[in-house]
């Protein structure tokens, strides 16, 4: 990925703040016929491993957890917003001219090792907390125990849990730190005001010198 260091955020934990918050990312493997791209809900157990590890599961028709290998490396992408900026949003413009369209986001690269969890305790732990994680802001959430345990256990036969040990984060925070701060106030005021929360409220917060979350 190509990363200008102004665009670079390399501290683990804001990064790992990030994944949590968008926990749905595409997985980048290497198998027999050439790369595929699986995108899953991960689970991230930040006291496993240096920088943490992913859980997620996957189809058991799925091809992914049998063409890996052990501890072969693979490439997790987070993706947490992205927007259109419009040389119009930017103050400087209507002065010289001199701005043009871009695209602003945020990402995060894990690189790690692949593991294939296939047993019915790990698979029944994987399922378990990304259901307490997202049934957390139910009224009532939901359990592996409120279905019939015969139809849970078939459901539980039907997946294979993978993960992955993350040995390197990299990431790119594209928020016009290269533009004029008044122009990035701006273009960031401007796509709040649209309704495009993630990236705007990030730009802002850089252009105070606060490190988006």
């Amino acid at each position: 990925m190509y990363l200008p260091s102004h665009f670079s955020v390399s501290a683990p934990e804001q990064l790992h703040q990030l994944m949590v918050q968008y926990p749905f990312a595409t997985i980048i493997t290497q198998g027999s016929v050439g790369l595929d791209a699986n995108h899953l809900p991960f689970d991230l157990d930040t006291s496993s491993g240096k920088l943490g590890t992913l859980r997620a599961h996957v189809a058991r028709d799925n091809p992914l957890w049998r063409e890996v290998q052990p501890d072969q490396e693979v490439l997790v992408i987070f993706r947490a917003g992205d927007a259109y900026i419009s040389p119009q949003w930017y103050p400087s413009k209507h002065e010289h001219q001199k701005q043009v369209p871009t695209w602003n986001y945020r990402v995060v690269h894990a690189h790690g090792k692949i593991r294939v969890l296939d047993d019915a305790r790990a698979v029944r732990g994987i399922v378990a907390k990304l259901t307490r994680t997202h049934e957390q802001f139910q009224e009532k959430p939901w359990k592996i125990t409120d279905s019939p345990k015969d139809y849970m256990e078939d459901m539980l036969r039907r997946i294979v849990g993978i993960e992955v040990e993350i040995t390197r984060l990299i990431s790119k925070f594209k928020l016009s730190q290269d533009d004029e701060r008044r122009d990035a106030l701006n273009a960031g005021q401007i796509l709040i005001e649209r309704g495009e929360q993630e990236i705007g409220s990030a730009m802002i917060a850089v252009t105070h010198g606060d490190q988006p979350s």
